[in-house]
């Protein structure tokens, strides 16, 4: 995995900025990023919406979406990515949603969950991880490969390579 520290840098050096929009991680990954020092330079904020109608009326996420697929689910996601970018008025979000346990949730099973990232011209991109174990585990992994994905997506995007 990437680590936070390359990641925040690499914002820092383009002078870009980033948001973060969480459901099942609680804020750990808002917390992963402010971890590193001088990460004030790129980190905008975020929104911890563990409730499903603050996915909707804080992030922009459809209400029909909700009803139909529920909180779990890539558009969701998506949804969540853009939200955060234009809440906190970041280039960059990150977005998770998932089941971390210890009970199955919209009738997705433990360790389902949705990562997205949202990017310059509103282009999303996503990714599905089935992860397995205690709950903690599960939200740890979760800040691992949404890192990960925001790292893809800054090769991608800026040419930037990391480790």
């Amino acid at each position: 995995m990437v680590n936070v520290a390359e990641v925040v840098g690499s914002l820092v050096r383009r002078g870009a900025t980033l948001a973060v929009a969480e459901s099942l991680t609680g804020g750990l990954l808002g917390a992963a990023f402010t971890s590193v020092p001088g990460s004030s330079k790129a980190f905008r904020g975020g929104v911890v919406s563990y409730a499903t109608d603050l996915k909707r009326d804080l992030l922009g996420v459809p209400g029909d979406l909700l009803e139909r697929e529920g909180a779990v689910h890539p558009d969701v996601a998506a949804a969540m990515a853009a939200g955060a970018a234009r809440v906190c008025g970041a280039d960059y979000a990150v977005a998770v949603t998932g089941v971390a346990g210890p009970d199955p949730q919209d009738g997705k099973p433990v360790g389902t969950v949705y990562i997205a990232v949202s990017g310059p011209g509103e282009r999303i991109w996503s990714r599905h991880v089935r992860l397995q174990g205690s709950r903690e585990r599960i939200r740890v992994e979760t800040v691992d490969e949404a890192i990960d994905l925001l790292a893809g997506v800054l090769k991608e995007n800026i040419g930037e390579h990391f480790g």
